[in-house]
């Protein structure tokens, strides 16, 4: 099993390993997008990712589900 929480690896800081993934500071190598930012009012959006593009859509729950 998978364990939602931040192992000390995960971050420079080992307060970070105490708090859910989701509630975890960004780093100056990763950056936080708001999904709101992303979807607007839209529902679904498309992501270019070279050749590909893949699909983040926003669930009836509030879910977020990105698929190729």
């Amino acid at each position: 099993m998978v364990s939602p929480l931040r192992s000390a690896a995960d971050g420079d800081n080992p307060s970070d390993s105490l708090r859910p993934r989701s509630e975890a500071r960004a780093t100056a190598d990763r950056r936080r997008i708001d999904s709101q930012a992303l979807l607007g009012a839209a529902q679904e959006v498309e992501i270019a990712h070279g050749p590909d593009v893949y699909r983040l859509r926003r669930t009836a729950l509030g879910k977020l589900i990105l698929t190729k």
